[in-house]
């Protein structure tokens, strides 16, 4: 039996939850961002319910590679996840995957109103399937 995996893109306002199983990556919520307790705890209630042991964070790097003020951001975001959640957390680089997801979802004709529902999730999508490319067999 497989590994369950999330994969979160932490947004300002939206967070982008994909998960994994095996090799595959599905999109599988977009979570309005509240505050951090409850973003937090409603992370750790999906990975709960999925059985997730892992979760894979995306590091917004900037197109140089370099940390900047949205990693350091999304470190306080995984220290409070840390807290709550006893698995593993992960860090993968997330340039350009909601650029990506938006490219898909404008090629595919899809309605701006439509892509701001699922673009997190794609990237999420992207996030996670990085991570699962670089992980060792």
């Amino acid at each position: 039996m497989s590994e369950t995996v999330l994969a979160l893109d932490v947004g300002t306002r939206r967070i982008g939850v994909a998960v994994g199983e095996g090799t595959f990556a599905f999109p599988h919520a977009t979570l309005e961002r509240t505050n951090v307790r409850d973003d937090v705890a409603a992370i750790v209630a999906i990975a709960r319910e999925r059985g997730a042991r892992t979760i894979v964070v995306g590091d917004p790097l900037t197109m140089s590679g370099e940390r900047a003020l949205a990693s350091e951001k999304i470190d306080q975001f995984v220290a409070h996840l840390a807290r709550a959640f006893d698995g593993t957390i992960e860090r993968v680089d997330e340039r350009l995957t909601t650029a990506a997801a938006q490219k898909v979802l404008i090629g595919a004709d899809v309605s701006r109103a439509k892509r701001k529902k699922v673009v997190d999730q794609l990237a999420a999508v992207g996030i996670l399937e990085t991570w699962l490319a670089r992980r060792p067999r």
